[in-house]
């Protein structure tokens, strides 16, 4: 008879597993560099590539990294959102450009709009390995000392911004 409880309570333990499973948002992947200081690369600009931009001149200031990329769907749809938050001027937006032609990114711009105060180019992937990027659009919150304090996986929704990201910009500007 204690054989047959076995299975049966490794059938249990599997349904609270699921059970917690499904309760969770698939859209929130915990990223294991919160809390841990940024890469601080050098990239060139997407529009002056003999030209760069440093992480390290955004220490001292909190900010937002953006991934990005021409060919990216809904890149185009978080797009009017970052537009709209650049208007603001609440918090810097660094673009990053991630694994595209440059052409393509700036044909993109000229065509959506610029929200970015800089936008740096990635075409071989190596700053968004750094920071973990699995797909664009990611973004980033960096506070002043180059710490990553959140991380918005999929676009920046209207909620996202109002509720989470902008109430943590508030309390790092501090």
């Amino acid at each position: 008879m204690k054989k047959g409880l076995i299975p049966l309570g490794i059938f249990l333990v599997l349904v609270v597993f699921l059970a917690i499973g499904l309760t969770r948002d698939p859209h929130e992947i915990p990223s294991a560099l919160i809390g841990k200081p940024a890469s601080l690369f050098t990239a060139p600009l997407l529009d002056a590539p003999e030209k760069s931009f440093s992480a390290k001149s955004m220490l001292g200031k909190v900010w937002i990294l953006n991934t990005w990329a021409s060919w990216c769907v809904t890149c185009r749809q978080e797009h009017p959102i970052l537009l709209d938050l650049s208007k603001s001027k609440a918090v810097p937006i660094i673009g990053l450009d991630w694994r595209d032609k440059d052409v393509d990114g700036l044909k993109w711009l000229a065509r959506f709009g610029n929200p970015y105060d800089v936008v740096v180019s990635d075409n071989s992937a190596r700053i968004g390995i750094d920071f973990g990027v699995t797909a664009a659009p990611e973004s980033f919150v960096i506070d002043k000392t180059g710490v990553i304090r959140y991380k918005q996986n999929g676009m920046i929704t209207e909620e996202a911004l109002r509720d989470t990201i902008l109430p943590l910009i508030r309390e790092l500007q501090k």
